[in-house]
């Protein structure tokens, strides 16, 4: 079996040698530019690893396994691999032929340029734009364990809502915005879940907005986000939809699976299966149908 290999930037493929070792593989240190030049890709690495690949990986719609190795893997959490063990059972079954295959949506982001971007997890305007900026100046493991959360204490007190326009389905939200977050996975920043009923193969966005809310009880209220109990805010509410257009008064900065993308205004939608991803076998689903 031909597999092609993309290993995250301070990593070496020798650092994941149980892999290396799986007998009857042929590794590929790059993606080939036809489909029919390898069987499957092999991710080693988070969120933003897969995230900046996702354009190539959506053309060769080659079956793809995410080996969990980054400072945030919730998209390798979402297709139930919380480790790599998990990764390598997924992987030999696969190898068996058990099938185990799922087509799972992602999500796009078009700027005014007509630029469009997938993402695999969330995509947000306001708060976690200024918090993804200070975590990622902190260590890789200090992201890993807690980093979010600790940037999120280190801006909040200065972090101001931001006047946002959102539109979906017809209906527009204005007004001061603490946070926009566009879901096609339930959690994102290392296991926060913001939108803990979302699915990867809906055919929807869960729609995520929190309005302007006193520092103090955002404070108090931010470690309920890690199990889904901020859905009880009166400032938070959530709907589902294919299609949003946001504005800002001036351009604000838009963040998906922790990465920069671009800034506002934008589209932001969702693509239904368009990726192929192996998970374990107990997780592959068929597309709803509503």
């Amino acid at each position: 079996m031909r597999v092609a290999a993309i290993v995250r930037p301070g990593i070496s493929f020798q650092e994941v040698p149980t892999f290396h070792k799986e007998p009857g593989l042929v590794w590929l240190d790059q993606l080939p530019p036809h489909k029919e030049d390898a069987d499957a890709v092999v991710i080693f690495g988070g969120d933003g690893t897969v995230h900046r690949f996702l354009p190539d990986l959506v053309r060769l719609q080659l079956p793809v396994l995410v080996v969990p190795h980054g400072s945030g893997n919730d998209f390798a959490r979402a297709l139930g691999l919380r480790n790599w063990r998990d990764s390598l059972e997924a992987w030999r079954s696969f190898g068996a032929g058990a099938g185990n295959v799922r087509a799972i949506d992602l999500g796009t982001i078009t700027d005014s340029g007509g630029t469009k971007r997938f993402f695999g997890t969330v995509a947000g305007v306001g708060l976690d734009g200024a918090v993804l900026k200070r975590a990622n100046r902190l260590p890789r493991w200090l992201r890993g364990n807690g980093g979010y959360g600790l940037s999120l204490l280190m801006v909040l007190w200065r972090f101001r809502a931001v006047n946002m326009r959102v539109r979906l389905a017809g209906v527009e939200k204005s007004g001061p915005i603490v946070l926009a977050a566009f879901a096609n996975t339930p959690a994102y920043g290392g296991g926060m879940k913001i939108a803990p009923r979302a699915e990867l193969d809906d055919g929807k966005l869960d729609v995520c907005l929190i309005h302007e809310v006193n520092r103090v009880k955002l404070l108090a209220v931010f470690p309920r986000v890690y199990s889904g109990g901020h859905l009880g805010l009166r400032e938070f509410e959530s709907q589902q939809g294919v299609g949003v257009r946001v504005e800002t008064d001036t351009p604000w900065d838009v963040n998906a699976d922790g990465e920069y993308v671009c800034q506002t205004p934008v589209e932001i939608g969702i693509e239904p299966a368009a990726l192929r991803v192996i998970v374990p076998s107990g997780k592959i689903q068929h597309p709803r149908t509503h």
